[in-house]
């Protein structure tokens, strides 16, 4: 389920602070409160349900995007897969992002859309 073809490298540039997780290291666990998006610089996350894998995200991913537009708890845990270096992006940040780059959030959409999609698949 890699949203392969939309690219947010552009997250990830030179310069931008980030934080790194171990291999197996938990980025957050579902029901966690949450206030951030994050986009993966390098690396592989896991998106995990229970003990079911929802998802493998490659670098120049984003997840948590939910957190940032309903304001809930998270739905999910995440889990490095591997190393990974990640760019968190605050609620400001995201719509400083939105405000000044339409099409991102149309992105961002569009990988909410995929991800259901994929959801209504697996569970419909």
């Amino acid at each position: 389920m890699a949203d392969t073809d939309i690219d947010f490298g552009l997250l990830t540039g030179n310069g931008i602070a980030t934080r790194s997780a171990k291999a197996g290291e938990i980025i957050f666990k579902e029901g966690d409160e949450a206030n951030q998006l994050f986009a993966i610089k390098s690396g592989e996350v896991a998106i995990q349900l229970g003990n079911r894998t929802l998802a493998e995200l490659p670098a120049n991913s984003i997840f948590g995007e939910m957190a940032l537009i309903d304001d809930a708890p998270r739905s999910a845990t995440a889990v490095a897969k591997t190393d990974v270096e990640l760019v968190a992006i605050s609620e400001k940040q995201f719509l400083f992002l939105v405000s000044q780059t339409p099409f991102f959030a149309l992105k961002v959409m569009r990988v909410l859309a995929r991800r259901l999609r994929a959801t209504n698949k697996t569970f419909g």
